[in-house]
């Protein structure tokens, strides 16, 4: 059996590790203002007459940053076994999951293990580049393919790198 190479993402030549790669992606977006975004995007690419009022050139940079955050995902489930799945004592209240259940809240790895069980990574960048696409101009005819589903793992993909991330940072 061939081993294959976990493929490296670098900024500038520098190579930069899953948790960089989402933490910088929160640097530039709000979880809230993402989900929106995305969730904006998807409306408008199956509404027949219409198209988002965005300007592209932004739109392009979220679906590059999406990219980007999706691939840290995928990251860190090749890598899994080097994570440790923070189970907090705390009762989860619904305002804290988002769209998470009480399990993948507990150990939000699931989210991503769960994503790209179902689809790959060039899956969701066809996924987003279609949508985007599509939200852009008006068409009469809606996107071919299942959308709710890597919509909703794209929102949990947020939701799990967030929480990920605030639980890095108190420790």
């Amino acid at each position: 059996m061939k081993k294959t190479k976990t493929p490296q993402f670098s900024v500038a030549g520098k190579k930069r590790s899953a948790l960089q790669q989402m933490e910088t992606y929160f640097q530039f977006h709000d979880l809230t203002n993402s989900k929106n975004r995305l969730n904006n995007i998807v409306n408008y690419a199956v509404k027949k007459n219409s198209w988002i009022k965005e300007e592209p050139s932004d739109l392009f940079h979220f679906r590059q940053s999406m990219k980007s955050l999706v691939r840290a995902g995928y990251r860190i489930t090749l890598k899994e076994n080097k994570w440790e799945a923070d189970d907090p004592k705390e009762n989860a209240t619904p305002l804290l999951l988002g769209s998470l259940s009480e399990k993948e809240y507990r150990n939000p790895l699931l989210v991503f293990k769960k994503a790209f069980s179902e689809y790959s990574v060039r899956e969701f960048d066809y996924f987003m580049s279609g949508m985007i696409y599509s939200s852009l101009g008006v068409y009469d005819s809606v996107p071919e393919k299942n959308i709710v589903s890597p919509y909703i793992h794209l929102t949990k993909m947020l939701d799990a790198a967030h929480l990920i991330l605030e639980r890095r940072s108190r420790k």
